[in-house]
């Protein structure tokens, strides 16, 4: 049961929903994927104005918490990233790194536990495939579009359980 005295949460992916991967796409079109490089270069990704303005907006009325497909030896540097944008502190939610799950089920399977002590108000998450089992489950989403897609990163995503 949820508690309905605490503020909801807004939860938000980061890469191409507040960090533009597009410099780092590179390192996943070589065969094979160079995920230490592909990983190394996320401090320098730039944020996203779209993504940012909205996890402001939502921070106001929620606890924000970050959800992503990127593996916990990259912790340190995605915290680092956050506080560098001025972003909101929160929870940090990274996939275990042996995980190699696709990112719809990793993703799903955290909101469901978030939801078990806390309203989530939406999830913010360009992958389309989490987005509609997410919003199949009864989660309220937004479709990041402000990025061009990437089948490299999809295939990580998905395929590969990388990211």
């Amino acid at each position: 049961m949820t508690d309905s005295s605490k503020r909801p949460l807004a939860v938000f992916d980061l890469d191409n929903t507040l960090a533009d991967t597009a410099h780092r796409q590179r390192f996943l079109e070589r065969r094979p994927r160079d995920w230490n490089a592909f990983f190394a270069a996320a401090p320098q990704d730039p944020p996203l104005a779209e993504g940012v303005a909205l996890v402001l907006a939502e921070a106001e009325e929620c606890d924000i918490v970050y959800l992503t497909g990127r593996p916990e030896r990259c912790r340190r540097d995605t915290l680092e990233w956050l506080a560098a944008q001025g972003l909101p502190q929160g929870a940090l939610h990274m996939r275990r790194n042996d995980d190699r799950r696709p990112a719809r089920h990793t993703k799903l399977e955290t909101l469901r536990r978030l939801a078990r002590n806390r309203a989530v108000r939406v999830l913010v998450d360009d992958d389309e495939l989490v987005c509609g089992d997410a919003e199949r489950a009864g989660f309220t989403v937004v479709l990041a579009r402000w990025t061009a897609p990437s089948g490299e990163l999809e295939q990580a995503q998905e395929g590969e359980g990388r990211t």
